[in-house]
């Protein structure tokens, strides 16, 4: 966050992988200091072809310069996505305009899940499960224990899980987008 300027939240992806399905969701709350601006905002994005979806948490404006920019990277090779977030993280890190955008992406393909920063990190969780924003890491719990405590499909997860983090966290909302792989 920039000084002087109002904490943008609101934000709660969520990534879960099972029996070879991925589904990511995302709230629809858009939040500006104390107040919900918006309730129906879609944060997931299908890229290369829709071979691969990604969510983000942050800035919207920055997070869609930074989708334009992993798209190209997924083009520029040929969709492998483990190799285009490295690059767009490397590029993040060592450009002094994009150093300054603040978002945060969690990706997934048909193989793996990935959180991409800006500090340089590339992270994939050894579960499959991402929870990024706000309520984050409340969904990515929540869909923890409903992994390893049910047998419901990986997107029944994801709208369960989002669900808890919305009873939790007042930056997230109910109002979901789900998609699956």
């Amino acid at each position: 966050m920039r000084p002087g300027r109002p904490a943008i939240r609101s934000t709660t992806i969520l990534v879960v992988r099972r029996d070879g399905r991925t589904a990511i969701g995302g709230d629809g709350q858009v939040t500006l200091g104390q107040t919900a601006l918006k309730h129906d905002a879609c944060k997931i994005r299908r890229l290369s072809g829709g071979k691969v979806l990604c969510g983000f948490a942050g800035s919207a404006a920055d997070a869609f310069a930074l989708l334009e920019r992993f798209e190209k990277k997924l083009e520029e090779f040929k969709g492998n996505m483990r190799r285009a977030a490295i690059e767009l993280a490397k590029e993040w890190r060592t450009d002094r305009l994009l150093r300054r955008l603040e978002s945060l992406l969690a990706a997934a393909d048909d193989q793996t899940s990935l959180i991409i920063s800006g500090d340089g990190n590339v992270i994939e969780p050894g579960d499959g499960v991402i929870g990024i924003g706000s309520g984050g890491m409340y969904a990515a719990a929540a869909a923890r224990a409903l992994l390893r405590h049910s047998a419901l499909p990986a997107d029944d997860i994801v709208r369960e899980a989002m669900k808890i983090a919305a009873e939790i966290c007042v930056y997230t909302n109910d109002r979901l987008t789900v998609e699956v792989l």
